[in-house]
This record gives C-alpha cells, sequence and structure tokens, in this order.
C-alpha cells in the first residue's frame, strides 16, 4: 500500500502556508493521499521549551522579510492577516475530519488562503464563517459544530499523538518513518516521492549525531 502524506500544521504559521500551496500539487503528482492533521503550535513550544518566532523581535523582523521574498519568488499571493498571532483554535476545529467530513481538505485550502492571501482575521468566528460560506462551504454549520466539547478534545488528542510522532514544529510531514519540518523540506519531499531520496540511512549511527545541550550544565562548566 501506498504511504499516506501526513500533514501537521496550524494556521498561524506562514510556513505551514507555504507547504500548503505545495503539497496538494505533489500529492496529485505522485497518487498519493494527504492525511492532514490540525495540532496547536503553542502546545509544542510549551513541551519542547521553545518561543515562538513573534517573542522573539529579531526574528519576527527576519520571518517577514523572509515570506515576502519567498512568496514572490514562488508566485504565490501573500497577504497575511491584519492581526497576527490570532487565535487559531476555532479554525483548527474546523478543519478537524470529524467536524469538516469529506470537505476537510477543501475546507484548510480556503482557510490557509483566506487568511495568508486574502488578510481574512482567522481568529474572528464571523470572519471565518463568511470565508467558508463564499466557498461554498456550509460556514454557519461548521462553527456550530466547535462548540461541543469532544471536538475540543480532538484538536488535543491530534497535538499530543503528534508529539508522541516527534513532532517539534509546523508545518511536518511525515511519509513513512520520514519526517520532514519545515516549508523549505518540500524539494527533499519529492525526492522522496520521486525514488531518489539522497538520505544514507547507514549513515544515522547514533554516535554520529550532534549531540544536545545540557545548557545549565555548559554555563556552568564555562565559567570554572
Amino acid at each position: 500500500m501506498t504511504a499516506k502524506i501526513h500533514f501537521y500544521f496550524d494556521f498561524i504559521s506562514p510556513y505551514a502556508y507555504f507547504a500548503w500551496r505545495r503539497l496538494p500539487i505533489l500529492a496529485k503528482k505522485y497518487n498519493r493521499e494527504i492525511e492532514a492533521h490540525p495540532i496547536v503550535f503553542g502546545k509544542l513550544l510549551d513541551k519542547w521549551g521553545q518561543l515562538g518566532p513573534a517573542e522573539i523581535p529579531p526574528k519576527l523582523r527576519w520571518l517577514n522579510e523572509y515570506c515576502i521574498r519567498y512568496a514572490a519568488i514562488n508566485g504565490f499571493e501573500y497577504n497575511p492577516p491584519k492581526k497576527h498571532p490570532f487565535n487559531p483554535l476555532a479554525a483548527l476545529r474546523i478543519s478537524l475530519k470529524e467536524v469538516s467530513g469529506i470537505n476537510q481538505l477543501g475546507v484548510i485550502d480556503a482557510i490557509f488562503k483566506g487568511g495568508w492571501s486574502q488578510g481574512v482575521d482567522l481568529g474572528d468566528l464571523s470572519s471565518l464563517k463568511a470565508l467558508l460560506t463564499k466557498q461554498s462551504l456550509d460556514g454557519e454549520n461548521l462553527i456550530q459544530k466547535i462548540s461541543e466539547s469532544d471536538i475540543k478534545d480532538l484538536l488535543i488528542n491530534e497535538t499530543s499523538n503528534a508529539i508522541e510522532k516527534g513532532v517539534f514544529g509546523v508545518p511536518t510531514i511525515i511519509i513513512d518513518d520520514n519526517l520532514f519540518w519545515g516549508n523549505d523540506q518540500m524539494d527533499y519531499i519529492e525526492l522522496l516521492l520521486d525514488g531518489k531520496d539522497p538520505l544514507d540511512k547507514a549513515k544515522l549511527n547514533e554516535e554520529e549525531r550532534p549531540r544536545a545541550i545540557d545548557r545549565k550544565a555548559f554555563k556552568k562548566q564555562s565559567k570554572e
């Protein structure tokens, strides 16, 4: 059986938007099914002890410049949400397969493009409803569904499952046991799908990998 493309994302990330612009094209080209997993980026940051880009002013400035350049080079519309960061929970819950059903990928596409190419406030329920309705999706019904407690639990479970699989950022794409992080991995993903992955897994010996740094121990050692 051909492996699915597992796409882990949060609408709050412009990188996830850029990855999404290319992913359906690759999936169609290589006859692969996309299994989409909305997750909460903030929970990943908490789990792995990281700061988000918006929390580091120089990185935020760089991010804005990068996005404008990347969009221009790739011919993508880029008009980010006027309010950013925003609360993505409603949009993420709407994009759960249990909520959007057979229209899941269409819902995800509409929300990504509405937010990042049209500047729609994805944290506002009325804006989300109007955005989905404009795309002939039942915005009112989708909004009603996400107030149910079990739907909230589903998003929590998706995020927890992602963490268990080693997901540490968005976008993350997993194909079999191959994990790719970031929109800049799309060329590597295509090589894998085309059977030309240059990764020599024999070289992934645990002893040869860079070691994680114990910051506290390192600081203490440097003072001695």
